[in-house]
C-alpha cells in the first residue's frame, strides 16, 4: 500500500504548503501528485480547499471529476464513463448525462463542460507583448505614482537618474492582500515600457525530480534574457523564495532559493533589459537575502481597490453581459473592503441569479441592480484574515520600517 510518508517529493510539496497555504498553484501541484499516486481521497480535500480559494478554477474542477471518477469507479467495481457532448449538445443537456451516468458522486456545480481533457505539459508560460498600460487600471493613483517613482521614471530617463544616482537596476516586489490586481499591474508595467510580458507561477518552475527546478528556474531567466526588453513577473514569491531558516528539512527548496539568487545576482548574471517584478501576499516570508540590494530591495503596496478602481473593476466584469439600470457609482460605494475578485465574485454570482430566471423562462433577462443587491448580502469581504496577519507584522516586526507604508495605510483605513 502506498503511504504518503515514503514518497520524499509528496512529503515535501505538503511541507512547503503547509507553510504556504494561500499559493493556489503550489495546492494544485500537490492535487496532481496525490492524483498520480492514487490519493484521491486526501486530493478530494485538497480540491475543495482550492476551490475555496478560487471558485471556477478549471484545472481545480478537471482534477476534482478525477477524484470523484476514481472514488466512484473504488466503491462501485465499474469505471463510470462521461461521453463527451456533441457539437450540438447544450450546457444543460451536459449536466443531465452527467448525472445519468455518475449519479450524486459528480455535482454539476463542479463540472466544466468545457473541460474534456485535462493539461499534462508544464512548460513555463508564455511570453507576450501586453496591450494593456497604466492608463487602463482604473484608480489606484498612489500605487501608479510610486510605480513611477520607483521603476518607470528612471528608465524613461536614464540620463537624469544616472545624475541623481539612482537606476532601474534589481526587482520590485509587488504585495498585499490576495486578489488586488498585482499580475494586471505588472502587465501594465510591462505595456508601459513597451516590453515583452513573461508571467511566471511557482508550478512552472518546482518538479519532482532532483535538480530540475533549479533549472527550470535557469531557463525561465534565460527566455527572459532572449526576449529583452522584458517583464519577468514571479508570481507568489514568497513560496518560491521562502525564508531558507525555516526550511531546514527542505534541502531542494533550499537550492531553488539559491538558484533564484544567482539569478538575479549581477556579478553572475547579464540581466540588462530584463526588469524583474514579484508578488507575494506574504512579503515577511521572503528570505531576506532576497530583499538586498540589486535583488527585490523596492516594494509597492498594492492596496484594496479604491472607489474609482472598484467601479472599473465592476464594468470590466459586467461588460460582456447583458446588464440594466446597474449604478456603478452606488455599487463601488457599498463594496469598500472588497478585493478585485470579490468584486469578480459578485458578478458572476448576480449574472448566474439572472441566468436561472433565463432558463425558467426561455427568455434573456439582464442582470439588475436587485440581482446585484441581492449577491451583495451574502458575499463578504475576503482579505479581512490578511489584514489579521499584517497587523501582527506591523505591531511587533516592524523594527527597521520596513512596512511603514503599510502601518499608514491600515491606520488611515482604521484597520489598526
Amino acid at each position: 500500500m502506498f503511504r504518503p510518508e515514503d514518497d520524499p517529493v509528496l512529503t515535501e510539496m505538503l511541507s512547503a504548503l503547509e507553510h504556504s497555504p494561500e499559493v493556489l498553484a503550489l495546492r494544485v501541484r500537490v492535487i496532481e501528485l496525490q492524483v498520480e499516486r492514487g490519493l484521491f481521497t486526501e486530493a478530494l480535500a485538497q480540491c475543495g480547499a482550492a476551490l475555496t480559494q478560487e471558485p471556477g478554477n478549471a484545472q481545480v474542477l478537471g482534477l476534482l471529476q478525477q477524484c470523484t471518477i476514481a472514488l466512484a469507479s473504488n466503491n462501485s467495481g465499474a469505471l463510470p464513463v462521461i461521453a463527451p457532448p456533441e457539437q450540438n449538445l447544450d450546457e444543460y443537456d451536459f449536466w443531465a448525462a452527467a448525472e445519468r451516468q455518475v449519479g450524486d458522486i459528480i455535482a454539476p456545480a463542479f463540472v466544466d463542460p468545457g473541460v474534456t481533457e485535462f493539461a499534462t505539459d508544464r512548460d513555463a508560460g508564455t511570453v507576450a507583448r501586453p496591450a494593456v498600460t497604466l492608463a487602463d487600471v482604473g484608480g489606484m493613483a498612489e500605487v501608479k505614482r510610486q510605480l513611477e517613482l520607483s521603476l518607470l521614471g528612471p528608465l524613461r530617463n536614464p540620463a537624469l537618474a544616472k545624475a541623481f544616482g539612482t537606476s532601474a537596476r534589481g526587482g520590485l516586489l509587488l504585495y498585499g492582500p490576495p486578489g488586488c490586481g498585482k499580475t494586471f499591474l505588472a502587465s501594465a508595467v510591462a505595456g508601459e515600457l513597451g516590453a515583452n510580458f513573461y508571467p511566471i507561477e511557482i508550478a512552472d518552475i518546482l518538479d519532482i525530480y532532483t535538480g530540475a527546478s533549479e533549472r527550470n528556474l535557469h531557463s525561465v531567466f534565460e527566455v527572459a534574457r532572449r526576449n529583452a526588453p522584458c517583464v519577468l513577473f514571479l508570481d507568489e514569491l514568497d513560496a518560491l523564495g521562502h525564508k531558507r531558516s525555516q526550511m531546514s528539512g527542505s534541502a531542494t527548496m533550499r537550492t531553488v532559493v539559491n538558484q533564484l539568487l544567482t539569478e538575479l545576482d549581477s556579478a553572475t548574471s547579464d540581466n540588462d533589459g530584463v526588469y524583474v517584478l514579484g508578488a507575494t501576499n506574504h512579503p515577511w516570508d521572503v528570505d531576506v537575502a532576497l530583499r538586498r540590494p540589486g535583488r527585490f530591495d523596492r516594494m509597492v503596496l498594492v492596496g484594496l481597490p479604491d472607489p474609482a478602481a472598484r467601479a472599473a473593476i465592476l464594468h470590466y466584469h459586467l461588460r460582456d453581459r447583458p446588464v440594466t439600470g446597474v449604478d456603478l457609482s452606488a455599487l463601488a460605494h457599498r463594496t469598500e473592503g472588497f478585493s478585485g475578485a470579490d468584486l469578480a465574485h459578485v458578478c458572476t454570482s448576480a449574472t448566474q441569479l439572472a441566468l436561472a430566471d433565463s432558463l425558467r423562462t426561455g427568455e434573456v433577462r439582464p442582470v439588475t441592480m436587485p440581482d446585484l443587491e441581492s449577491v451583495l448580502a451574502d458575499i463578504k469581504p475576503s482579505a479581512a484574515a490578511w489584514f489579521e496577519s499584517a497587523r501582527n507584522v506591523v505591531e511587533f516586526a516592524n523594527g527597521d520600517g520596513t512596512y511603514d507604508e503599510l502601518a499608514r495605510y491600515m491606520k488611515a483605513r482604521k484597520l489598526r
